[in-house]
């Protein structure tokens, strides 16, 4: 499915089928045709297998044949990651050390392609980055050699640890053990779909053809080359309405908040339940701080319960500058607009303080900071052309 999409996505064919021979296996052909996967039209991409090894192939068997290949020392590298992942989970998953791990005869062949293909492909199209939605393990069971096992199986299970996985759909596997370590090789973050331009969108078709459930896979590819004006990142909404705090403790709760590296807390008058006034606390914060910010929301405040929201936060690019005036140093903060244009504010605190010492007005030290950066910027601009 990875390379039915990549394909899909503008891959060229030639290129990958030759990058692949220089893997120097043999036994195997490939073959690709246009499929219908409910409404969706996408590549399907068949391992025709004619013969496969003799024996079993260990762990350090598979990397003496990557490392021996005429493959770019990037695609090597990856690749290796992934079959040490893959034995790994089996390892885990049938309870023997990772160098013990057999690959099947045959089924090794599809694995050398879909692992060292998928990876080939990404760096023929240049791909510097990739991020990967959650991943759909399926449900209902499946048949093995060793018996009929639950999905996801022992090896998918075990390469799912510390990512976002569901369950949706038919009664399927829908994640192979050799997609799962995969996507976590070649993706450094899982999540919704980002804001992105996309330049082209591949679909890779699998071998099963559920009723109502189209079994592909949606690649998007968009050019890192053009400038992107704002940052895009996710960051939690937390929120959580107050009636009966102590309003000298707001300013408490809220330097607590800040110190934890809370990107902005909000306080906004309202009217709740039975006509009482209130506040609704908003507090934006990275995720990694989620669950120090509700200790301090549920040991500060009376309240019995908060909201929780994922939401994508646009910046634009900033930048300090120090800029010398009269008394003393001022940073300014750039936003950097494009096309030349920024906005400019001086740091409330380093004026504050200079104001303090000084004796001069704080709106003034405020001026004229934000006065000799333009100056300054003016006669650089000037200095340029």
């Amino acid at each position: 499915m990875v390379l039915g999409a990549l394909v899909s996505a503008g891959l060229p064919w030639a290129d990958l089928v030759n990058g692949l021979n220089r893997l120097k296996l043999s036994g195997y052909k490939l073959r690709k045709r246009e499929v219908h996967r409910g409404a969706l039209h996408a590549v399907k991409v068949d391992v025709l297998i004619q013969r496969g090894f003799q024996r079993p192939l260990t762990l350090s068997r598979i990397r003496n044949i990557i490392t021996r290949s005429t493959l770019p020392d990037l695609v090597k590298a990856r690749s290796l990651s992934v079959f040490d992942r893959l034995a790994d989970a089996e390892g885990l998953a049938h309870q023997v050390p990772a160098k013990d791990v057999h690959f099947h005869e045959v089924g090794i062949i599809d694995s050398f392609v879909d692992v060292v293909g998928g990876v080939l492909g990404c760096y023929l199209l240049n791909v510097t980055r990739v991020t990967s939605s959650a991943i759909n393990v399926g449900a209902g069971s499946i048949h093995t050699s060793h018996g009929r096992l639950p999905v996801p199986g022992p090896a998918v299970t075990a390469l799912s640890k510390g990512i976002p996985v569901y369950s949706e759909g038919p009664r399927h596997e829908l994640a192979t053990p050799t997609g799962v370590a995969l996507m976590r090789t070649l993706a450094s973050e899982f999540g919704p779909l980002p804001i992105m331009r996309s330049l082209a969108v591949g679909h890779g078709a699998g071998d099963r053809d559920p009723a109502d459930w189209p079994n592909v896979l949606r690649v998007f590819l968009q050019d890192d080359s053009i400038p992107d004006l704002h940052h895009t990142e996710r960051i939690m909404q937390i929120e959580t309405n107050l009636d009966d705090l102590n309003p000298q403790i707001y300013e408490y709760v809220m330097e607590r908040l800040f110190d934890l590296g809370a990107v902005d807390v909000a306080l906004t008058p309202v009217i709740m339940k039975k006509s009482r006034p209130g506040v609704v606390l908003t507090c934006l914060t990275p995720k990694e701080q989620t669950n120090a910010v509700l200790e301090i929301l549920f040991q500060e405040t009376p309240t019995l319960g908060v909201r929780l929201q994922e939401v994508t936060r646009q910046v634009l690019p900033r930048r300090i500058v120090p800029v010398a005036i009269q008394g003393g140093t001022v940073r300014i903060k750039i936003a950097e607009l494009g096309a030349g244009w920024d906005k400019a504010a001086p740091e409330y605190l380093d004026c504050q303080s200079l104001a303090r010492r000084s004796g001069r007005p704080l709106k003034t030290i405020m001026e004229e900071a934000l006065r000799t950066y333009r100056q300054t910027t003016q006669k650089q601009r000037r200095g340029r052309a």
